[in-house]
């Protein structure tokens, strides 16, 4: 967890200034493809057990659940220069741990599973992005 605010850290050389409206949004739409995700391979029943790039997929999900918390505490309670800056090399490593998890499978099951999981996209709301996010305030944006 970051820590509560206490004085501003030195952040030379990383681009964390992001808005946090903007970073909600990256957040937001990351959650709510693993979502497709998770349920498109339920469905297919794919994951019979965890390989360690579905847990490492999983892992990434609880950084940007916890980070999407951070958003709805009041300014000033965490660094949100340390939580912006691991949030987006979180974001940045998703297509890769991504990639390593779908490539588990043959081309023909890949390739069902992408439409599937564009389909299952659709479907969702953007208020799924913040399921297990403990005490989410919809007010707070």
């Amino acid at each position: 967890m970051w820590q509560r605010t206490q004085r501003p850290k030195s952040t030379s050389g990383t681009k964390t200034r992001l808005a946090p409206e903007e970073l909600r949004t990256r957040l937001e739409s990351a959650r709510l493809d693993l979502r497709a995700l998770y349920r498109t391979l339920d469905r297919l029943l794919l994951t019979q057990d965890l390989p360690a790039e579905l847990v490492r997929l999983q892992e990434l999900d609880a950084d940007y659940a916890e980070a999407l918390w951070v958003l709805d505490q009041p300014r000033g309670a965490f660094d949100l220069t340390a939580m912006t800056r691991d949030t987006l090399e979180s974001l940045a490593r998703l297509p890769a741990v991504r990639g390593s998890f779908v490539a588990l499978f043959d081309g023909p099951t890949v390739e069902v599973l992408e439409q599937r999981v564009q389909a299952t996209r659709r479907e969702l709301s953007p208020s799924d992005a913040y399921l297990e996010v403990p005490g989410r305030d919809p007010s707070v944006r």
